[in-house]
């Protein structure tokens, strides 16, 4: 979804159990009892979530997900502008990577008869403490299995992750020429805040990269 990646950010944590519903845990939203007609969604644990697509589950990234976590990424370096990255990066990267992030910045994965087909991520938008409460929303999917809804499914599922964790905002960025992604991001509720004019150059060609803003509360 967006561009360039930001990666190997945070502080190295274990990353909790996968929470089942359609918002993954069961943390307060900040939104008020009265805005929510006096009821509090309480997620069921212990399971994971179910797609609305019968084939498709949603769940919390594993150690042993982080090869089928690196080939997907590493497909996308390799053919699309969907990241800024340019050279593959290996299963230890990746481990890393995972590693990296928090409690507060999780990792999803899109699971299709037994196999990572997917997956999902939020990252800080900064180190800088002020920005807390901003993260930058991720997914990608195999081309195998794309035009499935998949993509949806994750981005639906980070956003309502992000809803959990109390976040006040999503920034997305998304690069020229990747019409699904910024198509994903209107569909969802992101607005065009602007755009960053040729600060990446790819396959031969300067590229423009939009950014895209939610407000979740």
């Amino acid at each position: 979804m967006k561009s360039p990646d930001q990666s190997g950010r945070g502080t190295r944590r274990r990353v909790p159990p996968f929470h089942a519903g359609r918002q993954l845990g069961a943390a307060p939203s900040r939104r008020s009892a009265a805005a929510t007609g006096g009821k509090r969604q309480v997620a069921r644990r212990g399971r994971p979530r179910l797609s609305r697509y019968p084939s498709v589950t949603i769940r919390r990234a594993e150690p042993a997900d982080v090869p089928a976590i690196a080939d997907i990424y590493n497909e996308a370096i390799l053919t699309t502008t969907a990241t800024f990255d340019t050279e593959p990066k290996s299963v230890a990267e990746r481990t890393q990577w995972l590693q990296s992030h928090d409690e507060r910045h999780p990792v999803l994965v899109a699971v299709v008869d037994s196999k990572v087909v997917g997956w999902a991520s939020l990252t800080r938008w900064s180190e800088r403490r002020a920005y807390d409460d901003a993260a930058e929303p991720s997914f990608y999917v195999h081309s195998t299995h794309r035009a499935r809804g998949i993509g949806r499914e994750l981005q639906d599922a980070i956003i309502a992750e992000a809803r959990r964790l109390r976040f006040h905002t999503l920034i997305a960025r998304v690069a020229e020429g990747s019409r699904e992604s910024l198509h994903l991001s209107e569909s969802a509720g992101f607005v065009h805040v602007g755009a960053l004019k040729e600060v990446g150059r790819k396959f031969g060609r300067l590229l423009d990269v939009h950014i895209m803003q939610k407000m979740l509360d």
